[in-house]
């Protein structure tokens, strides 16, 4: 194992609290801010996937006012549930970048591949990567709770149509 000039190890947690190294306390308004964002992000997320769908099928019930299936109703329907998703997205990525403004968080600045010159070796990407925000991590969480979801219905709850 390889050790630092201090002699701590690497890799291995520090052994007295005068080695941690010291983190500055955030004011308990940030805290709350910070939460208030997640929840709010958390709930939009949660709404992509559901709300959106059952908005759009509520109001092409109510604007078609038929029993059967028109053509007029599936087009109110795509048409409100692209609107809602749409605005429902730019208010998370707005949600985000007030998160991160917040929090102070440092993009990675990269530069598109078309802008760099012909002869220029190519940048290392390794560790160029910004981390996820908290913001990015409830929306991607959402995500795969939706997926999980779709499939642990498709294939228990409703009965695959699939050779058993």
């Amino acid at each position: 194992m390889r050790v630092r000039r201090s002699g701590a190890r690497l890799g291995s947690a520090p052994r007295s609290r005068a080695e941690q190294p010291r983190r500055r306390r955030e004011p308990r308004s940030l805290t709350a801010k910070r939460a208030i964002l997640a929840g709010v992000s958390a709930f939009i997320a949660v709404n992509i996937w559901t709300g959106a769908p059952l908005l759009a099928l509520w109001v092409g019930s109510r604007l078609v006012g038929q029993t059967a299936l028109s053509m007029q109703g599936v087009m109110i329907v795509v048409a409100v549930l692209a609107a809602s998703v749409f605005s429902l997205t730019v208010l998370l990525t707005w949600i985000n970048r007030v998160y991160l403004d917040l929090t102070q968080a440092r993009r990675a600045a990269r530069q598109p591949q078309w802008l760099s010159h012909l002869g220029e070796e190519p940048e290392r990407e390794v560790g160029r990567w910004a981390a996820f925000s908290t913001i990015e991590q409830i929306v991607v969480g959402s995500v795969y709770a939706a997926a999980i979801t779709l499939l642990v219905w498709f294939f228990f709850i409703a009965g695959s149509p699939l050779p058993q």
